[in-house]
């Protein structure tokens, strides 16, 4: 299953791109960051309070918390630079250079997490940090 969530999401920021790239003429990058966090705001608590989660914010640890607020912080950073890079550059090139975090997340599963490494992984990653190589360039 977590395969075809993993399409989906690709898809969605496929998309995301391109409507950000849109969005962003005309403004600031902050500006556009900052509308685009308000509605993501009310979907995630939206999806919550719907679907009947809220009770379980009650178990979070303090650890839960910390990485939580630590990657919202990171994500936060990722989405202002972000758009930033979108409201002088080419989607083409901004998109596929900020999908070098692939390859970087993957790194950092390996080194943080333990995660194991196989053949196809790394290769893909080698692919990947090769493709924003040519496009830097």
């Amino acid at each position: 299953m977590w395969k075809y969530y993993a399409l989906l999401s690709a898809l969605f920021a496929a998309l995301t791109a391109i409507l950000a790239k849109m969005g962003v003429k005309g403004i600031n990058g902050n500006v556009a960051t900052a509308i685009r966090t308000v509605v993501i705001l009310f979907v995630a608590w939206g999806l919550v309070i719907f679907s009947g989660e809220f009770k379980e914010i009650k178990t979070l640890s303090r650890s839960n918390i910390v990485f939580l607020v630590l990657s919202g912080i990171a994500t936060g950073l990722s989405w202002i630079f972000y758009f930033k890079a979108l409201e002088t550059g080419s989607v083409s090139k901004v998109a596929p250079i900020d999908k070098l975090s692939v390859a970087i997340a993957m790194g950092l599963a390996f080194l943080i997490l333990k995660e194991p490494l196989e053949l196809k992984t790394i290769i893909g990653g080698v692919l990947i940090i090769a493709g924003s190589i040519v496009i830097i360039l």
